[in-house]
């Protein structure tokens, strides 16, 4: 299985990141890419961009040399309700829209907690896919946060770096939140979470889980270009109608 679209890298605007948009897409036709997101931190976290970074992505190229580059955010879950750190008129602005946990800003709490939180998110229509899910400091009620997110055609993230130098101990989690979303008919997306360039596209210990469980590749909606603009149709992205003309 190759995947041709990159959901999930962070540039210098997360300060803990080392790569500018130039150098992904340098890395990105190199390695035979469709398309990439950028989505660097939402501002409720210490080290994210300023609100004006995501509203400038306005002037990214819609496409360069070929390969499309999608403007998003990985937007905070700041409390139990599933609020995100992005609101209108931003929100619509944006292609791409990954929810996820992140410590600084969600401190650890109780299963019961988190999965409310997921599901908040998920059914507030703010969202397009759940971020590196198999972070064990966050437990949830998998079953439940599936559910909501097939019903309401969220994604669920793998992603590559909770497998690497990210989040130690997702792997077991990783596999069995892949188990209900097979069993679900989940959509998945599969992601590298890149924090500098030579990430970008290296999706190898994503598709090694996915294949071990036997994900369906019909529900990944990141194989290609294709395919991911009619999974972002379904949240009636702008993005969709301004790639149609081009």
């Amino acid at each position: 299985m190759k995947i041709l679209v990159d959901t999930h890298a962070h540039t210098i605007g997360s300060t803990h990141a080392f790569s500018t948009v130039h150098d992904y897409l340098t890395v990105a036709k190199q390695r035979g890419l469709e398309a990439f997101a950028i989505t660097d931190h939402g501002v409720a976290m210490p080290d994210s961009p300023h609100l004006y970074h995501f509203i400038n992505m306005k002037i990214f190229p819609r496409s360069v040399d070929g390969i499309v580059i999608f403007r998003g955010m990985e937007a905070n879950i700041l409390n139990e309700n599933g609020d995100l750190d992005v609101e209108e008129p931003l929100l619509s602005k944006l292609d791409w829209i990954i929810a996820s946990f992140h410590e600084p800003v969600f401190p650890p709490s109780t299963k019961a907690a988190h999965t409310n939180a997921l599901i908040g998110a998920i059914e507030s229509g703010r969202c397009q896919v759940i971020g590196h899910p198999g972070n064990p400091n966050f437990p949830f009620d998998y079953e439940a946060v599936i559910e909501a997110a097939v019903a309401n055609n969220v994604a669920i993230e793998v992603n590559n770096s909770s497998f690497l130098e990210s989040r130690h101990g997702s792997e077991p989690n990783c596999i069995a939140i892949l188990e209900v979303a097979q069993r679900l008919n989940a959509k998945i997306s599969i992601a590298t979470d890149s924090h500098i360039s030579f990430q970008l596209g290296d999706f190898t210990q994503s598709l090694k889980a996915v294949e071990r469980v036997g994900i369906d590749e019909a529900n990944i909606v990141n194989v290609n270009l294709g395919r991911f603009v009619e999974f972002l149709s379904l949240h009636h992205k702008s993005v969709v109608q301004a790639l149609s003309k081009q």
